[in-house]
């Protein structure tokens, strides 16, 4: 499913003139190509542009999400999108600062290009007069011989330029070094935008500063081969103002596929923003108007017990990643757990996603005494702890409070006929799996 219509729907911001002022404003441009120039080609009339993902998972995640979101934004603005998934590139791997990719098979990679794609059709619109486009660098890239390679492309990179790049300068004086096929990347993406030079006159690509030196090896190589100057921009690479990596959660990468990061988790990675960083997430991450987002930014400031910025956040970002009734599912579930919602109306799948960080214990179903469950899910740490938990009123099935000590909880009142949840107190819980 397309959530292209809501972003649709939330961007006409009057504050905005022109699209240059409007990523600027919201800290999307790190370093870019002759600003001046740049600003005018993006005020007139309509330019083809490109972002490249190479497909070494079979997801993109929130690094790849800053891009699919500028290329939205410029969409709507009325420039027209290529979205190349690097069917070649992915074969060789961009070269990371500390030590080489592992080389996949080309069936998986190519498996994961048409992952990638369906992800980066969900953030597009391919109707209308400036459509977006698919294209994927293996076509140009396969036919060509290494010898032609070498003879059309190689003669105009130099070595000297290219050892310069960050990328490569960092590998080199690592003890791991830098492999001839890592060091050919940048001239592989440097053809990619000669080729859409060629094929669509596109005349900007996009990507994190940290490509900086793979996105000018295009602009260099089309000034040498065709005479004519393009643009390349870089976006900053986000970081969180306590100093920790962006992006991370429990060290965990945040993927866009909801079976690598489930709905669930995902809106609870927004949810957790610092108060020092919601302003700046709601800028890139959000199609908010700039009155909006600056009303929420003095929400944080002055009410930040409400968590108002953090909550339009998280609804903001799920809801175009994973779309509005997913999000609201997970809504419904962050409410249910704590015992301000009905746990009976979650799917399955929800209630796994919900639950799955919490203490759990695997049962048999002629257990399912109160203080049994209590203890076996580790909320109390023994049965007369459980018995006074219980005759205190702190303990909770389902969100239903128990009683009596020696209550028995009724298979009917499995969740999809083989879960509880239990709740010691306010914030205590822990699931049950039953078995049969």
């Amino acid at each position: 499913m397309s959530h292209v219509n809501n972003i649709e729907s939330q961007h006409n911001d009057p504050a905005f003139a022109n699209i240059w002022q409007e990523l600027k404003w919201r800290g999307l441009v790190h370093v870019s190509t002759d600003e001046t120039e740049l600003e005018k080609l993006l005020a007139g009339d309509p330019i083809t542009y490109y972002c490249g993902f190479d497909p070494t998972a079979p997801s993109l995640h929130l690094g790849n999400l800053v891009q699919l979101l500028l290329m939205r934004r410029l969409q709507l603005a009325g420039h027209k999108p290529l979205g190349l998934v690097g069917g070649s590139t992915g074969l060789i791997g961009d070269p990371r600062p500390t030590a080489e990719r592992t080389l996949n098979t080309k069936d998986t990679v190519a498996e994961w290009v048409g992952y990638l794609q369906g992800q980066v059709r969900r953030f597009l619109s391919f109707e209308g007069d400036n459509a977006a486009r698919m294209v994927n660098n293996l076509d140009w890239t396969a036919p060509l011989s290494a010898i032609d390679f070498l003879r059309e492309i190689g003669k105009h990179f130099r070595v000297g330029t290219m050892l310069r790049k960050d990328a490569v300068a960092s590998r080199l004086s690592s003890d791991e070094g830098i492999s001839y096929t890592e060091f050919s990347y940048q001239i592989l993406q440097g053809m990619d935008y000669l080729q859409l030079f060629r094929d669509y006159g596109c005349a900007l690509q996009t990507g994190g500063s940290d490509q900086w030196g793979n996105l000018t090896s295009g602009t260099e190589l089309i000034r040498k081969v065709e005479g004519k100057s393009v643009h390349a921009l870089g976006t900053p690479l986000i970081t969180n103002s306590d100093g920790t990596k962006f992006g991370k959660s429990e060290g965990n990468a945040i993927w866009l596929d909801p079976e690598m990061c489930s709905p669930y988790a995902f809106y609870q990675f927004w949810l957790n923003t610092a108060d020092a960083d919601v302003v700046d997430r709601l800028k890139v991450f959000t199609f908010l108007s700039r009155a909006e987002i600056e009303e929420l930014g003095q929400s944080v400031a002055e009410r930040p017990f409400a968590r108002e910025g953090q909550k339009k956040l998280a609804f903001e970002v799920t809801s175009l990643v994973h779309g509005i009734d997913a999000t609201e599912k997970v809504i419904a579930a962050s409410a249910a757990l704590f015992g301000n919602g009905d746990l009976t109306v979650l799917d399955e799948h929800t209630l796994e996603s919900a639950t799955a960080e919490l203490p759990s214990a695997k049962i048999s179903a002629d257990g399912l005494g109160i203080i049994d469950l209590l203890v076996a899910s580790g909320l109390s740490d023994s049965k007369s702890a459980a018995r006074r938990t219980v005759g205190e009123g702190g303990a909770y099935v389902n969100n239903t409070k128990v009683s009596d000590p020696d209550a028995v909880i009724a298979k009917d009142e499995l969740l999809h006929g083989r879960y509880l949840l239990l709740r010691r107190g306010k914030k205590n819980l822990a699931t049950i799996e039953v078995s049969a």
